[in-house]
């Protein structure tokens, strides 16, 4: 599993024009689901989503967590982000887990950040085409695996 995750002032998803998920200040998780994840690296994933620190504190050094800031969540499922790119002009899905599966993991990283985090926790729709619009505040971008 992995996950590109983007500080954000704000962000939202639609799909078919229709905003189905949005947060303000927050984080923005693109999450690749890959073969074979199961539940320890889902609950890892979680809690490193909800406590990387990248917000700042009174200093300015990010040393402030999501959880700290009580901050939005948005996650959207991107099987893209687990392609093989290492060779060609075109990427390979076969380090992408499949659809059933990776829709499993997806939804149960789901499930634990809404256990865990009391704030805004919102989701795109899994397997649409989704629009996504943010605003990176920073910018500041981290690939994240559990």
């Amino acid at each position: 599993m992995l996950s590109l995750i983007q500080r954000v002032t704000r962000a939202s998803v639609a799909v078919d024009d229709i905003v189905v998920g949005a947060i303000d200040t927050g984080l923005l998780a693109l999450v690749g689901v890959e073969p074979g994840d199961g539940e320890a690296q889902i609950a890892r994933m979680a809690d490193r989503l909800l406590g990387y620190r990248v917000f700042a504190d009174e200093a300015g050094r990010m040393n402030r967590s999501l959880a700290d800031t009580n901050g939005g969540l948005l996650l959207v499922s991107q099987f893209t982000l687990a392609a093989d790119t290492r060779s060609g002009m075109r990427p390979s899905f076969t380090t992408a887990a499949p659809p059933a599966e990776a829709e499993q993991g997806f939804n149960r990283l789901v499930d634990i950040c809404r256990e865990k985090h009391p704030g805004r926790v919102e989701t795109g729709r899994f397997g649409a085409h989704m629009v996504i619009s943010l605003v990176n505040d920073g910018p500041v971008t981290f690939l994240l695996r559990p």
